[in-house]
């Protein structure tokens, strides 16, 4: 038994190295250092969504052709989720599937998939073009094909290859799919990858859509430039100004309802070599003096309006003018406009109205002829009544064999012509009234009773129209209107 001195030993104490290991292995469990390594997992994760938005937002500011914006899709798609291999499919509006790019490490296995997603791609495009066909001869019209193209590509590329997909939304419309792979066994799609994904996938599609808005734009300004230049030559082929005719004044005017309209009106020496031109120094314009030679006033509307509208237009000008020259009746004129212009008439599903007069400033007698077009009204000065100009003819185009009726009537000093378009007499208020024939003549004889030249009534008759129909809103249709009168004091 020892005595009280006898040193008792004690227990022996860890080295500092040890101590220090054995520290260390307790903290790795401790929940402070897993939320330190989440916290860092999820640092990396938003700084890896933030290059990849820079990335995309880099792209889609620099890039001005698509094709090169969609080359870094699969390559961005692929890197941010840390996949093998990215896959863009693009479905075209003609139904087909296409292998639009395909990123991944180059080599035989590259290669090798590849040549089975063209394959895939084509077979897919077949059985949705089976399906689509299948579908309209049962229901009249195309539908929705219910075929997975992501079950399709896992079936082609294999088990060993893990494959997720997102589509690629254009206004809410799929236009293509995006796809990520890996052939690691242990690879997991996990929430943040697949969002990553998605993000690619809708950067995607705001590319896609841009590309067709600019592409929408640009078909626009050259319409746009087109149109301009056909108003610029449908300004330039009806007259500049009303020709002097001996004892009688004009005036003039037509507004399109868009920038080429089917309205025509004209005036056509009987004979031009009989025509003295005279050069305006001031306005640098030729004015025609008319002197005793007969005038032709026409006036016309082509149904619709447009381009096609302002084509016909300018057709039915041309043949109209060369006609005037073989010196024929009114009646004859527009018989035989009608059947050299039928054919063309006819196959653009088209029609033209016309009214044809032709004005001799020595006997002061107008002669004319209608083809359904709205008669010009005639306000006679020594009665103040209004006479409608109207003789039985069909539409220019109807029917090959159209004939027409002459008439005739004598002008005295005063007397005043209005020739116009539908858009006068069809032309509707908020309401839905229109500004019919009644109105027209209501307002053209308060017109002539009150204005002192052609150029006021025409003035005064489209302002009537314009405080009809409202004055913000515009006539949904061209509005056409020549006034002519015969000085009260004629020339010698």
């Amino acid at each position: 038994m020892p005595d009280a001195m006898t040193a008792v030993p004690l227990p022996r104490q860890p080295s500092p190295s040890t101590d220090s290991t054995s520290s260390g292995a307790a903290n790795d469990t401790t929940p402070v250092f897993a939320l330190k390594e989440l916290v860092a997992r999820l640092h990396k994760e938003q700084r890896k969504i933030q290059d990849l938005l820079s990335s995309l937002g880099f792209a889609l500011r620099s890039f001005n052709n698509l094709n090169q914006f969609l080359e870094l899709i699969p390559m961005m798609a692929t890197r941010v989720t840390d996949a093998d291999g990215g896959i863009l499919i693009r479905f075209l509006p003609n139904g087909q599937v296409r292998l639009e790019r395909l990123h991944c490490q180059e080599g035989q296995a590259c290669q090798d998939i590849r040549k089975t997603l063209q394959l895939a791609t084509r077979q897919i495009s077949n059985s949705l073009a089976k399906a689509a066909m299948s579908q309209s001869e049962d229901t009249g019209k195309f539908a929705a094909v219910p075929i997975s193209v992501d079950e399709q590509l896992s079936r082609y590329l294999g088990s060993d290859i893990k494959l997720f997909g997102t589509p690629i939304l254009v206004k809410n419309a799929e236009r293509g799919r995006l796809y990520v792979f890996s052939r690691d066994p242990k690879y997991i799609w996990t929430d943040t990858r697949q969002k990553l994904v998605r993000l690619v996938a809708d950067q995607t599609g705001v590319a896609i859509a841009n590309d067709e808005l600019t592409v929408e734009l640009r078909q626009k300004e050259r319409l746009d430039r087109e149109l301009e230049i056909g108003a610029d030559i449908q300004r330039h082929l009806l007259p500049r100004q009303c020709p002097n005719i001996q004892g009688v004044e004009l005036a003039a005017k037509c507004q399109t309802a868009s920038r080429v309209g089917g309205d025509y009106y004209d005036f056509i020496p009987a004979n031009y070599d009989q025509l003295r031109p005279k050069k305006n120094t001031d306005s640098e314009i030729d004015t025609v003096q008319g002197l005793c030679v007969p005038w032709s006033v026409v006036i016309g509307d082509v149904m619709g309006k447009g381009v096609p509208a302002g084509l016909i237009m300018t057709m039915t000008r041309g043949m109209l003018r060369t006609e005037v020259l073989n010196r024929h009746t009114p009646a004859k004129i527009l018989q035989h406009l009608n059947r050299v212009m039928y054919a063309d008439l006819e196959n653009s599903h088209r029609f033209v109205t016309l009214f044809y007069s032709e004005y001799d400033p020595q006997t002061r007698i107008l002669s004319y002829s209608n083809a359904a077009h709205n008669p010009p009204l005639l306000w006679q000065a020594s009665t103040r009544t209004i006479k409608r100009l109207d003789t039985w003819g069909m539409l220019i185009g109807l029917d090959a064999d159209s004939q027409y009726e002459d008439a005739q009537v004598h002008l005295c000093p005063g007397d005043t012509i209005i020739y116009y378009t539908d858009g006068f007499t069809d032309a509707a208020n908020q309401n839905g009234d229109r500004f019919d024939e009644e109105n027209l003549s209501r307002a053209f004889q308060w017109a002539c009773q009150h204005c002192n030249s052609p150029q006021a009534i025409l003035d005064y008759l489209f302002e009537r129209v314009q405080q009809f129909i409202g004055s913000s809103n515009r006539n949904g249709d061209d509005m056409t209107l020549v006034v002519m009168q015969v000085k009260t004091q004629l020339s010698s």
